[in-house]
């Protein structure tokens, strides 16, 4: 047991999917996982353990935000010796020729600052994704249902985000879209290790203003998780 993760010694698979919210845990291993337990559900944050495939599975939420997912990746990684973190989750589009339900992998992910930004003091560090994991995903990504986009995308540290002319930089710079927790979970899968994707589907758009109603969420990101467990088991 951890402060914040009460599974016990091997309940936690060495491949974890971790969405930000823990009821899309539930949703996610429910849907694609056989025979799903509930390995923890500390603070409301929960996590399943199953099997897809023949291959045993983590589902754990990693809340919102780059501290949050901090907490829960340092544990997973550090005591229960996860080798394998995918984050599963929605992003919002920052470029026109990306729509709404298309799937983003995460090459790189581009940052003001992360929970690990005092150790590097000076130094820009670089995130970025484990290049077989995302050769695996963009491979499992051709057999579904969906437009996939590879490229940098930009962790923000804030949700209400006032600074517009940060945006219009990370448009001009070609970034496809902004999320809050991927360039955490590269930095520390690179700590640690492991090997980390983000895969992401868009449910939002900054330029047209569009949004994915919330009951269409869920739905539309069927295809994030297969391609997910696709590339995790390559």
């Amino acid at each position: 047991m951890t402060p914040h993760i009460a599974a016990k010694p091997g309940d936690i698979a060495e491949t974890v999917l971790m969405p930000g919210d823990p009821l899309r845990a539930k949703w996610a291993a429910e849907t694609f996982l056989d025979d799903p337990v509930c390995v923890n559900e500390v603070r409301g944050m929960l996590g399943f353990t199953g099997t897809w495939r023949g291959n045993r599975v983590t589902i754990h939420g990693s809340g919102m935000g780059m501290p949050s997912l901090s907490i829960y990746a340092n544990e997973l990684l550090k005591d229960y010796g996860a080798k394998t973190l995918i984050r599963i989750g929605s992003t919002g589009a920052m470029q026109e020729h990306v729509k709404l339900r298309d799937v983003i992998l995460a090459m790189t992910a581009t940052t003001l600052n992360t929970p690990s930004s005092g150790i590097f003091k000076d130094l820009n560090f670089a995130p970025c994704a484990d290049y077989d994991l995302l050769s695996a995903a963009a491979e499992a990504a051709k057999g579904e249902d969906c437009t996939t986009h590879v490229g940098g995308i930009y962790s923000s540290d804030v949700f209400y985000d006032e600074r517009q002319d940060l945006n219009e930089q990370m448009m001009r710079h070609g970034t496809l879209a902004v999320e809050m927790e991927a360039a955490e979970l590269y930095i520390l899968a690179a700590r640690y290790k492991a090997r980390a994707l983000a895969v992401l589907t868009v449910s939002d758009h900054l330029i047209t203003g569009e949004a994915l109603p919330s009951e269409d969420r869920q739905s539309s990101f069927g295809d994030m998780v297969e391609i997910a467990l696709e590339a995790a088991f390559t």
